[in-house]
């Protein structure tokens, strides 16, 4: 035990009950694990001759605790005084410095708590345990001899034992704890040494070793795919892309059919075109054609924040592609990689990548059989040194399809969904002018599980024009609350349109109208035209204006000039884009000839002041003319709106009924 100086000094005989004192020392016991004996129990064992009134009895301590500055002749004189000669005064004011002079500490912090766990395992523990403080500076070989040594008298010699024995035991028992708590901490810090090992050794830039598949984003790229159930069978509505990449197909099954001549194919192909055309696709059929492994990549997966990994995971995926040639190498989203090359203080080393990509298609080292398609969305975005002959030289554009290539791509994927056998998918394709092959597969599965949520066995020419028009407009807004006006006004603002298409020569046909409110419009007529428009007349543009102009004309005769609405906003801005582009851009007005005025601010004022006016003109002559149908057809035109009240939808058969008198049949 460790004795600290006492905090009270008075002069004199210093009094406190030795109950006190074994109280205060209670909490210095559960600090040395020997709270299980309890006070009493450790005071017996100790000073098994007090009894009971000399516990209760203060605690006479002469002298020996006040501040002298006068040394004896030896340390133990000064230590324990003159009055040695009763041994039991000796050994009780022993017990009482080892019970009450034990420094406790209110708090513990962590670095205190490290310091004794570790000096409690690096001591080595002898046999003997811990020694009390009544035994430091006494050597003896048993406790025969520390008995002797201490002139305990030889009644009291056996608890002397006893409470020796117990103490050595909680001593043992606390030094165990303590060495398997650094145990645990040393096994914990080795686990955790041996899991950051591993992980470095899997990092790309650190394991020179470690092989291209180890690390993550190209591990489809590395493990080549055979693409032997995809043909160009599956691909439809390019079939100019699919006959200039034949050539690439031949070259992969026969190479020696070009090279006897002395001709070589181009090493890559770059694949332009709008998303959802069918570019991946197209690179997986040239692969299945052929019958070659496939490497797959896109280009952002070259990029990483660490200096050289995307040059060298150029380099892998080459060697591994070398290694399996002949093979078709497809990298998507080139214009990531391949983006043009500028000079940048913030990133001094992101040229890298391109520049090991260019030497890979390019360079001193021969590219035999391996054939590099890259697919892009934005081709001007790309390097010049990328698409120079000899690297991409050869440029396959794959646009949107045509009516022609729309019914193909429909047909095909209605052949995987149960559909009514008399659609016609080129009903569909007409009114889907600029979609996609994406757009095009998902309208046929919006159809089918509109089909499925209306319990229906198949699906139909409904289903199908709903998936359309939620594709263009969004879905119904079937829980807006609309009023009776409102709604009355939607219904003879959509019937103008209808009928000025309807009774215009050169105005697309009908294919719907309705009432149905979808995203920001409350109802909508949709045309459909007979074949995709490459060009347009100067006739076909001004029957687009007058639809246009169909919707205020109607509201303006049937409720007054007061009464007119906003919904005639996008019809005018539409009016006025036709009417401006015919002017300053079509050539197609007499007083400003056939000049074009791209840039209208460069222009005089009077030049802007003169296309202003023919565009003013055009636009009251639209007006004029959809006023006069409108008003030729009264009749008609009230019978379409109380029709669109009461059903909300007509289709195109359904508006030539109601257009010639006829009564519909009752859904």
């Amino acid at each position: 035990f460790k004795k600290k100086p006492f905090n009270f000094k008075i002069p004199g005989i210093f009094e406190v009950p030795l109950t006190d004192m074994l109280n205060i020392a209670v909490l210095n016991l559960r600090e040395l694990g020997l709270s299980d004996l309890g006070t009493q129990q450790v005071v017996k064992s100790v000073l098994p001759w007090l009894s009971p009134q000399e516990m209760s009895r203060p605690l006479c301590v002469q002298t020996v605790w006040r501040t002298s500055h006068l040394s004896t002749h030896s340390f133990f004189h000064n230590k324990y005084g003159e009055n040695l000669s009763n041994p039991k005064v000796f050994l009780r004011n022993e017990a009482f410095n080892a019970l009450l002079f034990i420094q406790s500490r209110g708090f513990k912090t962590l670095r205190t708590k490290t310091r004794r766990l570790n000096s409690a395992f690096n001591r080595q523990v002898e046999s003997e345990g811990i020694t009390p403080s009544f035994m430091k500076g006494v050597e003896a070989e048993n406790i025969d001899g520390l008995l002797k040594d201490k002139n305990i008298p030889i009644g009291q010699q056996e608890s002397f034992k006893r409470g020796f024995a117990e103490g050595f035991l909680k001593a043992q028992t606390l030094t165990q704890r303590s060495q398997d708590s650094v145990r645990r901490t040393r096994l914990i810090l080795l686990v955790l040494l041996v899991v950051g090992l591993y992980g470095i050794s899997k990092t790309p830039f650190i394991s020179g070793k470690v092989r291209f598949r180890t690390t993550s984003g190209l591990d489809s790229a590395v493990d080549p795919v055979q693409m032997k159930n995809v043909t160009f069978e599956h691909v439809k509505g390019v079939e100019e892309a699919k006959n200039e990449l034949q050539e690439v197909v031949e070259f992969l099954k026969n190479p020696q059919k070009f090279t006897a001549l002395g001709g070589k194919l181009p090493k890559g192909v770059l694949l332009i075109g709008p998303p959802g055309t069918g570019k991946t696709l197209l690179a997986r059929a040239v692969a299945g054609e052929a019958d070659v492994p496939f490497y797959y990549a896109s280009g952002s997966e070259f990029d990483e924040m660490f200096v050289g990994v995307g040059a060298s995971r150029i380099r892998n995926l080459f060697r591994e592609a070398k290694s399996n040639a002949p093979c078709v190498i497809f990298i998507d989203e080139l214009d990531s990689v391949g983006g043009k090359r500028i000079e940048s203080p913030m990133h001094p080393y992101s040229r890298q990548t391109i520049n090991q990509l260019l030497a890979e298609m390019d360079g001193f080292k021969p590219n035999e059989g391996v054939i590099i398609i890259g697919a892009t969305n934005f081709p001007e975005a790309l390097d010049n040194a990328l698409i120079r002959p000899g690297r991409f030289d050869m440029q396959v554009t794959v646009p949107k399809p045509d009516v022609k290539g729309r019914t193909e791509i429909l047909k095909w994927y209605l052949k995987k969904i149960k559909v009514d056998p008399a659609i016609d998918a080129s009903i569909i394709a007409r009114g889907t002018v600029g979609f996609s092959g994406a757009d095009l597969e998902n309208l046929v599965n919006q159809a089918a599980l509109k089909a499925a949520v209306d319990e229906k066995d198949m699906v139909t020419l409904k289903e199908l024009e709903f998936a359309k028009d939620k594709i263009l407009m969004g879905p119904e807004r079937r829980s807006a609350e609309i009023d009776k006006k409102n709604k009355q006004i939607t219904a003879f603002h959509e019937s103008g349109h209808a009928i000025v298409a309807y009774y215009t020569k050169d105005a697309m046909p009908i294919n719907k109208a309705t009432i149905m409110p979808r995203g920001p419009s409350l109802g909508h007529v949709s045309m459909l035209p007979e074949n995709d428009r490459w060009s347009e007349t100067r006739a076909q543009l001004l029957a687009q204006m007058d639809v246009s102009m169909g919707g205020r004309v109607a509201e303006e005769i049937i409720f007054g000039q007061e009464n007119i609405t906003t919904g005639a906003s996008s019809d005018f801005d539409s009016a006025t884009k036709i009417a401006k582009m015919m002017v300053t851009r079509f050539g197609m007005c007499e007083k400003l000839g056939v000049m074009t005025y791209k840039d209208l601010t460069a222009q005089s004022p009077e030049t802007q002041a003169a296309v202003e006016h023919e565009v003013r003109v055009l636009l009251k002559d639209s007006y004029d003319r959809a006023t006069a149908l409108l008003k030729s057809h009264a009749k008609e035109h009230k019978n379409l709106a109380e029709a669109l009240l009461m059903y909300e939808t007509l289709d195109a058969k359904e508006i030539q009924l109601v257009l010639e008198g006829k009564t519909l049949e009752t859904r």
